[in-house]
């Protein structure tokens, strides 16, 4: 019994030592890079397990050695963090300063402070590259009504890729946008910086200036045209002539604000000429900023609309096939910035009325006047779908019932609808407000997008679909019969693009428009955040 115990005893004490026995970690050695000959550090894993999953994997993808130990690696990284300034970003949010300091001080630091370094320019790699390709800021995070998908980007590849080929420049060429409204921003941003300091006083008018006015004012407002370069003064002094040639820079002013190029200077033209360079600049920052969340590829064939712009085009394999002018949700409705595909089409549409017309025009219109819903062809249902006379309508009740518009030519939704899926419930449509499409300022519907000529349109995306069966007879037939007709997409695949930028540049020069949903400001204020 004793030796059976002391057996026992033996071959506990024997597998405790051997788990009590560790292995002893590998010492890694630096190794020394065969093109360039620099030594590469090896890294300490307890220096980086408190940094984020992505700097740990880059650092496993290189076998826990040091990243940037090549001269021209490190270059390019600070130089695009030093000229990050071009794409509307800030070097120091990279610790460019910081890292210039470090990258002076490398030839005399000790192995543990190159190390440290490396973590640095790692981390500002992540960060940069991110921001670059799928923007600084979160949009979900500044406006309510944006519904485009969150851009990512896989960075370990692309990093390791960078250095073992030392094309750090080059990754971060491709990874920036490639659209060319994003790299005309850029252009218009180089435009701006190369203007002298801003000294213009504001203009105020209390009336509309016409050709051939003589006021003090004039005076002013050319100092403010020869700043944009949109004016060269003929004569000695600046006269308060509002002469022939300071029309002609105003027209160019105007269209390079989408104002109407009438030559006439009223308040929406004296509110452009006194936006200051420097919201200018803060303007493209914005936009530029907007383009890195927008896709990086639209498709072959697309409808893109730019709300501030009140403009659709129509793109087919890179060619605008179609443009029209738009009218876009008011400033207290405003159209959501999505992007869906196109579904179908509803010609002779009715109209459901939205809960919000319900409850800001329909309710107080009717109460005053009962006569409103035969007037405007509103049938009236109860909650079982049961018909409802005008006068049996309850207004303390409105919100129970639904009101259908019969289709017609002056059908709140015109003759054709194009439909997508969205959470908001908007869509394209015609309008019986067709008078709107002259008008300046066209932020005037309840949230949709109302279409100029939107049969013509239907009609050149339908052919596509069918060439054989679609033609201006066909839908002209549809038109005729007054009777709602669904005609579902069946072998076109057309994305949607319901965006916002209101600067840009082209042959006419720096472009600008409103920013009529305030988006620029906010947007702007986060950056520098």
């Amino acid at each position: 019994m004793i030796n059976k115990l002391l057996s026992i005893l033996i071959l506990f004490f024997f597998i405790s030592c051997k788990e009590e026995k560790k292995p002893t970690s590998e010492v890694k050695l630096p190794l020394e890079d065969p093109i360039t000959h620099a030594i590469i550090r090896p890294i300490d894993i307890n220096l980086i397990e408190k940094e984020n999953d992505s700097i740990i994997s880059y650092y496993k993808k290189f076998d826990d050695y040091e990243i940037w130990f090549n001269d021209e690696n490190r270059k390019d990284l600070i130089n695009e963090i030093k000229y990050s300034f071009k794409e509307g970003l800030f070097p120091n949010d990279y610790n460019y300063e910081q890292i210039v300091d470090l990258e002076n001080k490398r030839k005399t630091m000790g192995d543990s402070e190159i190390i440290a370094y490396d973590l640095i320019l790692t981390e500002s790699f992540q960060k940069l590259a991110t921001h670059l390709h799928c923007g600084k800021t979160n949009p979900k995070e500044i406006y309510e009504n944006w519904d485009i998908p969150q851009k990512s980007v896989a960075l370990s590849e692309l990093l390791y890729k960078a250095i073992k080929l030392r094309i750090v420049a080059t990754t971060f060429k491709e990874l920036k946008p490639q659209h060319s409204t994003y790299n005309s921003l850029k252009k218009s941003l180089i435009k701006l910086n190369s203007l002298p300091e801003y000294k213009l006083k504001k203009v105020y008018l209390t009336d509309k200036v016409e050709p051939n006015d003589t006021l003090n004012e004039v005076v002013q407002i050319k100092k403010h045209l020869i700043y944009w370069k949109d004016f060269k003064n003929r004569d000695s002094i600046i006269t308060p002539i509002y002469d022939k040639y300071t029309v002609q820079a105003i027209k160019k002013f105007q269209k390079r604000h989408g104002l109407s190029p009438d030559g006439v200077i009223g308040q929406g033209t004296l509110k452009a000429l006194n936006i200051t360079l420097n919201e200018r600049r803060e303007q493209i920052y914005a936009n530029l900023e907007r383009w890195r969340w927008f896709p990086d590829d639209f498709g072959n064939e697309y409808l893109l609309i730019n709300l501030p712009d009140y403009k659709l085009s129509y793109v087919l394999n890179n060619d605008t096939i179609a443009e029209r002018r738009i009218v876009v949700g008011k400033p207290s409705r405003e159209t959501p910035i999505l992007s869906s595909k196109l579904s179908n089409f509803v010609f002779n549409p009715t109209w459901t009325v939205p809960p919000t017309i319900i409850k800001e025009d329909l309710t107080p219109s009717a109460s005053k006047n009962r006569n409103y819903f035969n007037r405007n062809r509103i049938s009236i249902y109860d909650s079982k779908g049961q018909l409802v006379t005008p006068e049996n309508w309850n207004s303390s009740k409105a919100k129970s019932y639904r009101y259908v518009q019969t289709p017609g030519y002056d059908n709140s939704l015109g003759l054709v609808k194009f439909n997508f899926p969205n959470r908001h419930s908007v869509y394209l449509h015609d309008t019986n407000h067709r008078d709107y499409f002259v008008r300046e300022y066209r932020a005037l519907s309840s949230g949709c997008v109302r279409i100029e000529n939107p049969l013509q349109l239907s009609e050149t995306i339908l052919k596509k679909e069918d060439e054989k069966k679609w033609n201006k007879a066909e839908i002209d037939t549809i038109i005729n019969r007054k009777k709602t007709k669904y005609i579902a997409l069946k072998n076109s695949n057309i994305n949607i693009y319901l965006f916002y930028w209101t600067s840009w540049s082209d042959k006419d020069g720096l472009q600008f428009r409103e920013d009529i949903y305030n988006l620029d400001s906010k947007l702007f204020s986060a950056l520098r955040n």
